[in-house]
């Protein structure tokens, strides 16, 4: 999932996330789950192995009605029990299927629900069986699914469903073992309204006829569940190579085609960093704007939000990092979300590897810059155990709300710190290596640690010395050998900023200079956190800030003009915050202007209008950040 500074989250997180959350906290891991406190799964008992679906798709109910059918691996042999992770589900019927195909009626039972984890849904045997088989429905608000009417797409005819199962949300929609520890393959066949299309994590063929309502996926690599994936819409496809399509509402899919055209060039570099591609295709589906993060890296299909279409590919790093977890999330996975800089962290490095090889080495180190920047600002406010890239396992949370930048910019920094030692050369063999030794395979940092020490430290003595590893990985904070990334044209545009300040250029000059995504971010990024309102006039009259259709531009400059009560641009703000669901882009603001009483009426105001098409999810972010405010206005004497 993409949650850089710039670009963010691959999944599932967004900025700022602390100002709702306790640190995190140490604790023993429970006989709830063997190795991941996030499900109920067991296992160290018995393991699902394949998946199969029938799904049929209802709008008009908004819900999921299906039957999974799951073979079990049992690593205890006098283990009669199995739990599976469910949340909001209606169970129908359980039945155990035999090794000749015939089902009989199961014992089952589902627990008492946690408002994080959901209910295990416990299913007991007489005797061990190969496989079980769940008739159930989804819940109208389940987690992991949006449901859009015709109103809320591009095309206004036809509704739309699409799916986000990271962290833990693809137990709202199919009763599995829900943790990344486990890794299955799967086959689907999906019932639609005829003039619909539908797509999964699996085989996409893009000349598929529409219309008969009945598609077929298969996956054949084992995936952890939070990439299990579906979208179900008026959706086009448009070929951008010979593995490669983009696949939209007819509207978008030509303009999001131009976008991602070098998608191909992308899979070719990345290759030859790391090795073959293992998926087959890579194909993108750009969903509607209420897609609640960046980009979601679901195996053979990418799901991407619209806002990174621009028309200039300065924000195409997003596919870059969607396509880096091809090797580092989707191929080695870490085993719980403790370990999600394996993920994350990997990717992350990956990506601007990816991004300076197609689009040269100024564009990856101006990324960097803004990276690295955003990562320092979110750790100025995280308690010390949040920084940490080895963190204790997470308990009592939701994983989705325990990412931070930490994760994405420390952890890709430490690569780079680990590649500057070592050499490029020689750093690129041993990551080569790294996804080739455990392909397919969920591990956690204790594994990485012992590989890195076996295969680089211990052959290249000298380099690393075990205090610094241990800075990196066990310590809050940036350690003192972080080298920070350096840009040539920031420079330039630090020199135009300062000029600006200074009243030696005006705002008429910036405009002239025709700045490109990256450098507008860095110039606002750079300003104090308030101006005075006739600067701010002067900037939005010569660079029309104030309703842009950029995404990243309008994320740091609604807060700005909110925080210096610029109240001129609050009809754009609203606007964008209706139109926008994507976290990373829209919580700055909400939580700008939630800071003040007259700030927060606004909010609530806005709020009533945009939340109905929002996912669950950011409409559950917004919805803490305002209780949490109104709760502090209250506090006060």
């Amino acid at each position: 999932m993409a949650y850089s500074a710039l670009l963010p989250s691959c999944g599932s997180a967004m900025p700022s996330i602390h100002t709702l959350l306790p640190a995190l906290a140490l604790f023993a891991v429970s006989a709830q789950a063997a190795n991941d406190p996030n499900s109920y799964a067991e296992t160290d008992k018995v393991r699902v192995t394949q998946l199969a679906l029938d799904l049929h798709v209802a709008f008009q109910s908004r819900q999921i009605v299906g039957k999974a059918e799951l073979s079990l691996d049992w690593r205890d042999k006098a283990a009669r029990e199995l739990k599976l992770d469910t949340r909001d589900l209606s169970i129908a019927t359980v039945e155990v299927v035999d090794a000749a195909g015939k089902a009989t009626p199961a014992k089952f039972a589902l627990g008492n629900a946690d408002k994080i984890l959901g209910a295990p849904l416990i299913v007991t045997f007489d005797e061990q069986a190969p496989k079980i088989r769940v008739s159930y429905a989804t819940n109208p608000n389940a987690s992991g699914l949006q449901w859009l009417s015709e109103a809320q797409t591009a095309g206004k005819a036809h509704p739309f469903l699409f799916s986000q199962s990271q962290a833990i949300h693809a137990r709202s929609w199919v009763p599995l073992q829900d943790t990344p520890a486990v890794r299955f393959t799967y086959t689907a066949d999906v019932h639609v309204p005829k003039p619909l299309r539908a797509v999964m994590s699996a085989n996409n063929n893009p000349d598929v006829t529409v219309g008969s309502g009945e598609f077929h996926f298969e996956m054949d690599k084992p995936i952890p569940s939070y990439l299990l994936a579906i979208a179900v819409g008026d959706i086009a496809v448009k070929s951008t190579g010979p593995r490669t399509a983009v696949y939209a509402e007819p509207s978008m899919v030509e303009k999001a085609a131009k976008e991602f055209e070098d998608t191909e060039k992308m899979i070719a570099t990345t290759e030859k960093l790391y090795g073959d591609y293992r998926w087959g295709r890579y194909d993108i589906l750009v969903l509607p704007p209420s897609f609640p993060f960046g980009g979601m890296e679901n195996p053979r299909m990418t799901f991407a939000t619209p806002t990174v279409i621009v028309g200039d590919k300065s924000l195409t790093s997003l596919v870059a990092h969607e396509l880096a977890h091809s090797w580092s999330g989707n191929l080695v996975t870490n085993s719980s979300w403790k370990d999600i800089w394996l993920n994350e962290g990997f990717t992350s490095y990956v990506e601007n590897r990816i991004v300076e090889a197609v689009y040269g080495r100024e564009q990856a180190d101006m990324e960097d810059v803004i990276s690295q920047f955003g990562l320092k600002q979110e750790m100025a406010e995280l308690a010390p155990a949040d920084q940490l890239l080895m963190l204790a396992p997470l308990t009592g949370r939701d994983p989705d709300e325990a990412l931070t930048q930490v994760a994405y910019i420390k952890g890709a920094w430490f690569l780079s710190f680990l590649e500057q030692r070592y050499g490029r050369a020689t750093f690129d063999a041993f990551l080569r290596s790294w996804f080739d030794q455990h392909a397919f395979q969920s591990v956690d940092s204790d594994t990485f640690v012992a590989y890195l020490q076996k295969n680089l430290v211990d052959k290249h003595p000298g380099k690393v010395k075990p205090e610094e590893l241990d800075a990196w990985l066990k310590q809050p904070g940036l350690p003192s050998t972080a080298v920070a990334a350096k840009s040539a044209r920031f420079d330039k545009i630090d020199a135009a900023r300062t000029d600006w300040q200074a009243g030696k250029r005006d705002a008429a000059s910036l405009a002239a200079a025709k700045w490109g995504t990256l450098e507008t971010v860095h110039f606002l990024e750079g300003l104090p956190q308030t101006l005075d309102v006739k600067q701010l006039g002067e900037l939005d009259a010569a660079l029309h800030f104030s309703g842009t259709a950029n995404g990243e531009i309008a994320q740091r400059w609604y807060p700005l003009t909110v925080r210096s009560g610029y109240t001129a641009s609050r009809p754009a703000i609203e606007k964008f915050l209706i139109a926008i669901g994507r976290r990373k882009l829209i919580m700055p603001t909400w939580e700008a202007l939630m800071a003040t009483p007259d700030g927060l009426a606004f909010a609530e105001g806005v709020f009533v209008k945009a939340r109905q098409g929002y996912h669950p999810i950011t409409t559950g972010s917004v919805q803490a950040a305002l209780d949490k405010a109104k709760t502090k206005t209250k506090a006060k004497p």
